[in-house]
């Protein structure tokens, strides 16, 4: 059924309401896009800010495995681990996380490299002190705005990921669904049923642009306060 004030959005080929298979799909989506932004902004931020504290021998290796991470284009990477992977939400995370980390460790890493020059750090390394301290207590507070905008960004590479795996059948399966799923089920009939791919899609643009606009917002303060400072 088409879009009317009965089913707002209208219903699938079984009769199914389009507004609960969004929301349904949306928390599937965003706990995916969420969850891989976490972790792989988080290991982002400990490998980069390890190799830009350390550096020598460990930033040369950070580097070598940094860039043959990037030598494979990531989409295809992610249909390669997905083919061989039965999907679920909880593997998706980790896959998406696999071939996400990168961008943030290298600007963690950059950023690493000009705290490390900093003098009072190179006292406090003369004096001893714990590197992890040093790492938790100088290094996190600096590093934080740049995590928190690569995690907002990475929320929505992650959704577009997911759903493009969905959409090619490697990812979340029935009786879950997600809206890269429930845009896949609709591109057979879209000449019939418009609504089906139309609305799913919308959400992804939608939530996807939000959160660019919000990570743009953010690295628009960090780099005021850094001007400020």
């Amino acid at each position: 059924m088409a879009p009317s004030l009965e089913h707002l959005l209208g219903t699938d080929r079984l009769g199914r309401d389009m507004v609960a298979r969004l929301i349904q799909g949306g928390q599937v989506s965003l706990l995916i896009g969420v969850g891989s932004a976490f972790v792989s902004s988080f290991v982002g931020l400990i490998l980069g800010s390890i190799a830009g504290y350390f550096k020598g021998r460990i930033d040369k290796v950070f580097v070598i495995v940094v860039d043959l991470f990037l030598t494979f284009p990531t989409f295809f990477l992610l249909l390669a681990l997905a083919s061989y992977i039965n999907a679920s939400i909880w593997v998706l995370i980790i896959i998406i996380s696999i071939t996400g980390w990168m961008t943030t460790a290298r600007l963690i890493r950059s950023e690493s490299f000009k705290v490390t020059s900093e003098p009072y750090i190179k006292i406090l390394n003369i004096a001893k002190v714990s590197k992890i301290k040093i790492l938790f207590k100088y290094y996190a507070p600096i590093l934080a705005p740049i995590y928190f905008v690569s995690f907002t960004f990475g929320v929505g590479g992650a959704i577009l990921a997911e759903s493009g795996l969905s959409f090619l059948g490697l990812g979340i399966v029935a009786p879950q669904m997600s809206w890269g799923t429930i845009l896949s089920g609709g591109k057979e009939v879209i000449q019939i049923a418009w609504w089906l791919s139309f609305f799913p899609g919308l959400m992804i643009f939608l939530v996807t642009f939000s959160l660019i606009n919000i990570s743009n917002y953010l690295q628009q303060i960090t780099n005021q306060k850094e001007i400020q400072n």
